[in-house]
């Protein structure tokens, strides 16, 4: 995967997100999870995207370059990984909303405070705790590093639903939210 793969549509890099591998190599271990929900968000027309109103110390990652982690808190509370897309200086990027957990459940579950596979990453937030994403990676490079994003052998391209983002209030009626057709991993809301 190289820099190519995230600097074309951002609709386009959301439906083919679906599927690929989020690594992270952290000091208590390595974490790995399939993206099984994600959501664009875009520069123009798009008033809940972040950049919506320009660059703001904020949002500076996400008028990066394509491929860089836009880490953001959320109601003060969690953390939130986007993937930067588009051109540098557009402000584009795309939401990581749901993973399946493949490797480090154990990690994952102490992190979280919790069992079961299925909830481990059923939401953005579930997700960035799960996986030990912290605003430390605001500004990191998926490509290569620690925290990474992997995409596994060729094979079919999974089915994909498409559908409004959801935990928003403004455009709310954009279908620029995308899943597995089928996996028990996606998020409840």
């Amino acid at each position: 995967m190289d820099g190519a793969f995230f600097a074309r549509d951002t609709v386009e890099v959301a439906r083919a997100l679906v599927g690929v591998l989020l690594v992270h190599g952290s000091p208590e271990g390595r974490t790995v999870g399939r993206v099984v929900e994600t959501e664009a968000y875009l520069a123009e027309g798009d008033p809940a995207s972040h950049a919506h109103r320009g660059p703001t110390p904020r949002n500076a990652s996400m008028f990066a370059r394509a491929g860089t982690a836009y880490v953001f808190r959320s109601y003060g509370l969690h953390r939130c990984l986007n993937v930067v897309t588009a051109a540098a200086g557009v402000g584009e990027a795309v939401l990581l909303r749901a993973l399946e957990p493949l490797a480090g459940l154990e990690l994952m579950a102490r992190r979280r405070g919790r069992e079961g596979a299925r909830s481990l990453c059923s939401g953005p937030g579930k997700l960035a705790q799960a996986m030990g994403v912290g605003l430390e990676h605001d500004g990191a490079c998926l490509l290569s590093g620690d925290l990474r994003l992997h995409v596994p052998s060729a094979g079919p391209r999974p089915k994909l639903a498409a559908g409004p983002r959801v935990g928003i209030s403004k455009a709310v009626d954009l279908p620029l939210r995308f899943r597995l057709a089928q996996s028990p991993f996606v998020s409840r809301s």
